[in-house]
This record gives structure tokens, C-alpha cells and sequence, in this order.
């Protein structure tokens, strides 16, 4: 993420900004980098984006900004952090969305309505009623005992030629550079039983179908 948001409104040392745990690290580098110290929120485990409940709970008197991010292509709660920054008087600082070619994203969303339908055995992923996904990840839970189950799975469908991918296979606050006592269980669990299947604008329906019959073939194999 570009630090300079964060710059221009001033904050530097002495301050907090309250940055998602389950997201790249590069959200809480740009805070550091300003000279702030990253404080670490816990997720919606629905939509993976800040659970504005957890942030509330993470301010302290040094607390500048939050800092949300629109976590696989869902956005996050902007309107309920919107109206916790102002009741705060702190800022909100959104992270930047790049330009998209709309066909992409039709074709994605597309993509991700085929497997909603057709996966079983996993999570398929949440989008909260009015929101506008734009699937850059299309990110399912394996439920079972943590991650190895999940990385098995990965593993299986590998095998399966189905290359799926982890994300955030450890959360920022674990990190030896930014390592904190926060205690974020949804940030946990979510890291342990999330992996992302591919859903990309190129893909043709047989290989979309040939991924889900992958993943329905594991069922409850791991």
C-alpha cells in the first residue's frame, strides 16, 4: 500500500493506525514506514474485511486512523468505519482499488456464481447484500481441524491439476517484523482454513467445471 495517504494527513510517530491482520503486509509496512505503530483488528469471518466491533475495541488515545482494506475483492464495511472514525474524530484511509476492465470483472463474477452453485464440502465465499465483489480472489474455507486439513487439501488438488493458492498463510500480527499480543481468533481460524481457487477471466467452462468436480471429489477426504 502507498504510505503516502498516511503522510498526508500527518501521522507519523507517537501515533496508532489500526490495520487488518488476515491481509497483505504491505498495509501495515506503509504505517511503519510513516513512523506509526500498526495496531491489529480482528476480521468479519463472512467478508475477511475489518469487523468494525474489533476496531472500536483496538482504539486506544494514540489511535489516528484506520486503515480498511477491501479484502479479495470484498469491500469493507466503509459506511459503519465511516461513522466510527467520525463519532472517534480519527481518519479513515481507504486503500486505493486499481482501475479494472469491466468485462474482467463480469467474467470473474461470472466464474464465481458457477462455483457457488457447484461446490460442496467447502465454503464458498460471502458477499454481504448490497456490496459488489469483484472476486481478485475467490476464497473458500475448508472446515475441519485447522491448517493441516487445508494444506492438504491444496496438496490434493494440486495432484488434481487444480492450482489453488494461500493467501495469507500467516497473519501479519505472527510476523516477525510486526509481531503483537493482539488476540484476533477470526484472523486465526480464517488463516488456518482459507486457500483461493482460481477464477480468473480466462478460464472456459470446462475448466471451471473440472475445478469444482476437483474439490466435490475430496469431499470429506482430509
Amino acid at each position: 500500500m502507498d504510505r503516502q495517504p498516511l503522510r498526508a494527513l500527518g501521522i507519523g510517530s507517537g501515533d496508532e493506525v489500526i490495520v487488518p491482520s488476515f491481509a497483505p503486509e504491505s498495509s501495515a509496512a506503509a504505517v511503519v514506514m510513516v513512523g506509526a505503530t500498526p495496531v491489529f483488528a480482528d476480521i468479519d469471518p463472512r467478508t475477511y474485511c475489518l469487523d468494525p466491533a474489533s476496531v472500536e475495541a483496538a482504539l486506544t488515545p494514540r489511535t489516528s486512523a484506520v486503515l480498511a482494506v477491501h479484502q479479495f475483492g470484498h469491500p469493507a464495511p466503509m459506511r459503519e468505519l465511516g461513522e466510527l472514525a467520525a463519532r472517534q474524530g480519527i481518519a479513515l484511509v481507504e486503500e486505493e482499488q486499481p482501475a479494472e476492465d469491466v468485462g474482467e470483472v463480469a467474467r470473474r463474477r461470472a466464474h464465481a456464481r458457477f462455483l457457488d452453485s457447484a461446490l460442496t464440502g467447502v465454503v464458498v465465499p460471502y458477499v454481504e447484500p448490497g456490496a459488489h465483489h469483484v472476486y481478485h480472489h475467490y476464497t473458500v474455507r475448508i472446515p475441519g481441524n485447522g491448517r493441516p486439513d487445508r494444506d492438504a487439501f491444496v496438496r490434493a488438488l494440486s495432484r488434481r491439476g487444480v492450482r489453488a493458492t494461500v493467501s495469507v498463510p500467516t497473519p501479519v500480527h505472527r510476523l516477525a517484523a510486526h509481531r503483537s499480543r493482539e488476540v484476533l481468533p477470526e484472523t486465526e481460524l480464517a488463516a488456518a482454513q482459507a486457500l483461493s481457487l482460481p477464477v480468473h477471466s480466462g478460464l472456459t467452462q470446462r475448466e471451471l467445471a473440472h475445478i469444482a468436480d476437483a474439490c466435490n471429489a475430496l469431499g470429506g477426504l482430509l
